[in-house]
């Protein structure tokens, strides 16, 4: 019973210390609602809880076992997708020609850049009511942005396309054997893509 008094004492002096620090704080401002406050909503969609009710400009029916993401910048829509949660699936707006986007998306594979004449023999998709060009790729994959790793054991598949005056890309990346089980639900998902404005 001697030794347990001691770890008592120091018990309760830790207590008081802790309880002297406490600090209570009030907050007392507030702020009149205006017309851009609009009222809470259930089941609200990706666009309207996350872009500050800015409608993107890209719409489609992504497979029910893609996880929603929240719009960033670059991606207008954005999911992940596979067992492992590691891969990506995203829908940007970009800027260059077709071929210049195909040979970026080739050379983070360490891949040679194609030709005018390769980039025609290249398969096409119909994506956002037009055609696209279906782009494959497999081995190390190494984005190029942040210094990241290369990532060993990775493929990418993906649909570029001119569409209404922009060129509207759709890139999968993640590991091999996901993206191959994918790539039938990333057809379908570039099939039901529409620019909205």
């Amino acid at each position: 019973m001697k030794a347990f008094c001691p770890i008592v004492i120091l018990v309760c002096l830790m207590t008081i210390a802790c309880e002297r620090n406490a600090a209570t704080m009030s907050v007392e401002e507030t702020r009149t609602t205006t017309t851009k406050d609009g009222s809470p909503k259930l089941f609200a969609t990706s666009d309207e809880r996350f872009r500050n009710a800015q409608p993107s400009p890209v719409k489609g029916d992504p497979p029910e076992n893609w996880l929603v993401l929240p719009a960033k910048q670059f991606r207008e829509l954005n999911y992940r997708f596979g067992e492992s949660g590691s891969g990506e699936v995203y829908v940007s707006l970009a800027s260059g020609s077709v071929g210049d986007n195909v040979n970026r998306w080739f050379r983070q594979f360490g891949e040679a850049a194609l030709s005018a004449a390769d980039l025609e023999k290249l398969a096409r998709i119909p994506i956002a009511g037009t055609e696209g060009v279906w782009v494959e790729a497999r081995g190390e994959y190494a984005a190029g942005m942040g210094g990241a790793a290369a990532r060993p054991g990775q493929a990418l598949a993906g649909v570029i396309s001119q569409v209404g005056g922009r060129l509207l890309t759709l890139k999968m990346i993640g590991l091999e054997a996901e993206v191959e089980a994918e790539k039938d639900s990333l057809k379908a998902f570039a099939a039901s893509l529409e620019l909205t404005r």
